[in-house]
């Protein structure tokens, strides 16, 4: 029997969403026919601009939904307030770069709060809904240092880490039931934030952009490109899909190859 990805009649609640891989993922799920709930820290005009936009181009229904991801209380009430979760996927995300002695506790703080525990929170939440509905998808953003490590991103590297452990719990504790678990673990993703980070980038090495992103940005990234939120978003749609239905528990690598160095 041929597969075909139409999630017409799901909805997916997106953490970190209206920007960068959250929005882009929210875009290729809503192109596949899913419902779709974006959702950031903030409450401006944009924000719900840009789910009036997906709804526009897509036919679905798409809204924001303000939540400080930081707030285990508020991460449950995102997923109460969407009222349906059949696709849950936990993008939000923070970093702060320094070496352990000098890592500042309410960095580390803030950082497990919103790249860990709120995706235990959203989860929690979400679980008992797909149970109900009788079909459901977790897909947690990781990274590529949910796999390997870097120096003194001490709080990242443990949050995503962590992230690809739940994932295997969560993957383990519905094995038996149509809901499946998994992580995606980008490399370098050209999002709105890295582009912008080029041009200052350049001036500190002096180098010409495509240099720096081959010899600086990608030094990690066997194939010298970035990733694209399109190809994160193809990801995060197909592990939704029925040829995906025995794939739980994973991380899929979109690295370029730097997780097989």
């Amino acid at each position: 029997m041929p597969y075909t990805i139409d999630l017409s009649g799901k909805t997916a609640v997106i953490s970190g969403s209206n920007s960068g891989i959250g929005l882009g993922i929210a875009w290729e799920l809503a192109r596949a026919g899913a419902d779709v709930v974006l959702n950031s820290f903030t409450d401006r005009d944009e924000d719900h601009d840009l789910a009036r936009e997906i709804a526009k181009e897509t036919g679905v229904t798409a809204r924001y939904i303000k939540a400080d991801m930081s707030k285990g209380d508020a991460c449950r009430k995102l997923i109460a307030d969407a009222g349906r979760c059949d696709i849950l996927v936990n993008n939000a995300g923070i970093q702060h770069v320094a070496p352990i002695p000098d890592f500042p506790v309410e960095k580390w703080d803030a950082i497990i709060a919103i790249n860990l525990s709120s995706a235990f929170h959203t989860s929690a939440a979400a679980l008992p809904l797909m149970r109900k509905a009788g079909w459901g998808r977790v897909i947690n953003i990781a990274s590529a240092h949910g796999l390997t490590a870097s120096p003194f991103k001490s709080a990242y590297i443990a949050a995503k880490h962590g992230i690809v452990g739940l994932t295997k719990t969560t993957a383990l504790e519905t094995a038996e039931e149509p809901i499946t678990a998994n992580t995606i673990c980008p490399g370098y993703v050209l999002t709105p934030l890295v582009e912008a980070q080029i041009p200052d980038t350049m001036k500190e090495y002096d180098m010409s952009r495509d240099d720096v992103i081959k010899n600086v940005m990608l030094k990690r990234q066997p194939s010298k490109e970035f990733a694209t939120v399109e190809q994160l978003g193809g990801t995060a749609t197909f592990l939704c899909s029925d040829a995906a239905a025995q794939i739980t528990g994973t991380a899929i690598s979109v690295d370029g190859g730097w997780t097989a160095l």
